[in-house]
């Protein structure tokens, strides 16, 4: 779809003026009677080289104090004694790891450490920092359940 000039520049000024995607779609349609998808309204804006205005998000200052409030609870693991075995501490990353629904790092009672995930099909993972390292079945146990009681305690 080609704008002309005075539509090229209406556009413009509803973009100063700060409207979204979405309402300079109802907009082209209320004055102009051009019917388009969202999608199409934004492949539009990318033809005619039209760059819209980032809002500033109204709920970041919100969401920063939820964030700061809950961050003690993330980056303290559990301590080496804490748990029924005492031996196996768990954090949660506060970055999630990529392609990862929740992902940390886990400290066994022999010290080694590794990291580990929980994948969008609910599978755990566990990749050991030294290559051929195994923990042992007490310690994966107390892992696992360490790691229930840390992701339940931070509402997962």
């Amino acid at each position: 779809m080609k704008l002309d000039d005075a539509q090229k520049k209406k556009v413009q000024e509803w973009i100063e003026a700060g409207l979204s995607l979405s309402d300079i779609q109802n907009k082209l349609a209320e004055e102009f009677q051009i019917r388009m998808t969202y999608m199409e309204v934004r492949f539009l804006m990318d033809d005619h080289g039209v760059k819209l205005k980032d809002k500033p998000r109204e709920t970041a200052p919100a969401e920063i104090k939820a964030s700061a409030a809950q961050q003690p609870a993330k980056q303290a693991p559990t301590q080496p004694g804490a748990g029924p075995g005492g031996g196996v501490s768990v954090a949660v990353d506060q970055v999630t790891r990529p392609g990862a629904l929740v992902s940390g790092k886990v400290t066994f009672s022999d010290g080694k450490s590794a990291e580990w995930y929980l994948d969008q099909m609910g599978r755990l993972g566990v990749s050991p920092k030294e290559k051929d390292y195994k923990p042992s079945p007490e310690d994966l146990a107390e892992f696992q359940a360490e790691l229930q009681n840390e992701l339940a305690r931070q509402g997962f």
